[in-house]
């Protein structure tokens, strides 16, 4: 491990008015880091040698390099943070350098706070960094913004529904039947102008009501999945008996993260649309400190964007740590596109009616 050792503060660990600072702490912890064969640089600022009970040997330590002290006017403080920043290394001190918390938002994590038992230093664990809210749906949210800009269509509803297997029946026929109902209207207007035969018009009412091969994709919280697949074969017979369908719609579950417990949404398409594949594979770029989390959690993001990108098989969804990535929160994407040249005009019927 790398560290900083805040060498002002070190030596005065306890240091009351009138007392000098100790180098022997200095030296306790210097001890302790070649123990733990930790690399580390000291630095102490240019009034330590002023202050500590071993001048003489202090100061050959700093003439010898081996403590590193700061020219008079310059900030150790702020010398301190920007090198463990760049090296990404911990500071070993009690000061929480509150002066520059906006300048540096990670203070806490990197920082090792410790105390002395007698003259030996116990160093304690840094505070853990705060996970940020809502990642998984961050990463999602610029995965399918990315899919957008690549000219593939994406259902984007995430309000919810009040989860039941009954809802997700009667929301899946309200739709289709919205959709099919002005798709109707359009064709018969075309067939009166043409020919305005009553028995024409019928025939054509008949076919459109009977030819809706459609799939359905049911995207739900996790809590939710098991319920929502026990049930698919039920919804699918009574969205079809309604709707008097000559074949049954599909419905697939999906486990989505932008469903809270409790709601669904529905992604209502075409047959001859839905994709057989995801056309790319993704690469979630992420800090170390999230990364164990994102990829406990690859899978629940493959699916979100499965459903919403209307793609019977799954993405792989990589992820890899960056440590050029400092903070907890920052990711890239990277998409690796399997197909160049793709239409897109999915006309996807629940995108057309979800807002009406």
């Amino acid at each position: 491990m790398k560290v900083v050792v805040d060498a002002s503060n070190v030596a005065s660990f306890g240091r009351k008015e009138g007392f000098k600072a100790k180098l022997k702490y200095l030296l306790s912890l210097v001890d302790a880091l070649e123990k733990r064969n930790d690399s580390f640089v000291i630095i102490a600022d240019a009034s330590l040698r002023h202050n500590i009970d071993e001048k003489e040997k202090y100061i050959e330590l700093v003439n010898s390099d081996f403590i590193e002290e700061v020219e008079t006017g310059n900030n150790a403080d702020h010398f301190i943070l920007n090198l463990a920043e760049k090296e990404h290394a911990k500071i070993i001190s009690n000061d929480k350098f509150r002066d520059f918390s906006d300048e540096f938002h990670d203070i806490n994590y990197m920082r090792i706070p410790f105390s002395f038992d007698g003259d030996e230093i116990i160093l304690k664990e840094s505070e853990k960094p705060k996970k940020v809210k809502n990642i998984l749906q961050k990463i999602c949210d610029e995965i399918l913004i990315n899919i957008e800009k690549s000219r593939f269509d994406v259902y984007s509803g995430k309000k919810g529904i009040e989860f039941s297997p009954l809802n997700i029946a009667k929301e899946s026929i309200i739709r289709m039947d919205r959709f099919s109902q002005t798709n109707m209207e359009t064709k018969i207007e075309g067939v009166i102008s043409k020919i305005p035969m009553f028995g024409k018009v019928m025939d054509m009412i008949e076919s459109v009501e009977a030819s809706a091969p459609h799939i359905i994709f049911v995207l739900v919280h996790p809590k939710n999945y098991k319920e929502a697949v026990e049930n698919v074969g039920s919804i699918s017979i009574t969205i079809s008996d309604r709707l008097h369908l000559e074949k049954n719609p599909l419905i697939i579950v999906r486990n989505d993260l932008f469903m809270k417990p409790e709601v669904f949404e529905l992604n209502i398409i075409y047959s001859d649309e839905v994709l057989d594949e995801s056309p790319f594979d993704i690469e979630v770029i992420i800090n170390p400190h999230d990364a164990s989390f994102i990829k406990r959690n690859s899978r629940s993001i493959a699916s979100t964007i499965a459903g919403r990108l209307s793609s019977f098989k799954f993405p792989i969804v990589s992820v890899k740590s960056n440590l050029t990535l400092e903070n907890p929160g920052d990711f890239d994407i990277h998409l690796d596109l399997k197909k160049k040249n793709h239409d897109k005009s999915h006309g996807k019927l629940d995108n057309k009616v979800q807002d009406q």
